[in-house]
């Protein structure tokens, strides 16, 4: 049961990982969002800004995506 309230405790941490990158995510769900049809990987630079971004404030707060 540690590994389910370990899981559990990453998923309360995902609101605190997207508040600090709201900048990356707004700029990656606009470019997303600009085109109906999205081809795949027009949007791959900011995907991986957001994704970036994402990582480094889970090890900075000590936790895993």
């Amino acid at each position: 049961m540690e590994s389910v309230r370990k899981a559990n405790q990453r998923l309360r941490n995902y609101p605190v990982l997207l508040a600090k990158c709201s900048v990356a995510a707004a700029a990656y769900a606009t470019c997303v969002t600009t085109d109906l049809n999205v081809a795949h990987r027009v949007c791959e630079k900011e995907f991986q800004q957001f994704q970036q971004c994402l990582q480094k404030a889970a090890r900075e707060m000590g936790t895993k995506l």
